[in-house]
């Protein structure tokens, strides 16, 4: 007898679980409809300074935008280390952005880029 109603328990238990289960995964879709909206520091336009403006242009643009330029310069000169691909070439134009160093990775090139924008 002790075993049937043992067994019952543990029967509720399991599907009180699956509710809850189903109740978050609704949740979790409803947050995922909202659309995300732009940072407003991200998208204000800045003024490329000095060497970076050779190489991305005068014109004040996002730092997004500036971002993309280089790497559409460096993809287009084939700039990316074969190797290691997150490591950066500098050629003549990028050398005067990253202070001189031949050789930049990834991440620290959108710090020494930051160096370069007014």
């Amino acid at each position: 007898m002790a075993a049937k109603k043992g067994a019952k328990k543990s029967a509720k238990k399991g599907a009180n679980k699956s509710v809850a289960k189903k109740k978050v995964a609704k949740k979790a879709v409803a947050k995922k409809a909202k659309k995300r909206t732009p940072n407003a520091a991200f998208m204000a336009p800045k003024q490329p300074a000095g060497p970076l403006a050779a190489v991305v242009g005068s014109n004040p643009i996002p730092r997004t935008e500036i971002t993309k330029k280089l790497w559409q310069y460096i993809k287009r000169n084939g700039l990316q280390d074969a190797k290691e691909r997150r490591m950066i070439n500098a050629d003549d134009k990028l050398k005067a952005v990253f202070g001189g160093k031949s050789k930049v990775s990834m991440f620290e090139m959108t710090k020494l880029v930051n160096k370069h924008i007014k």
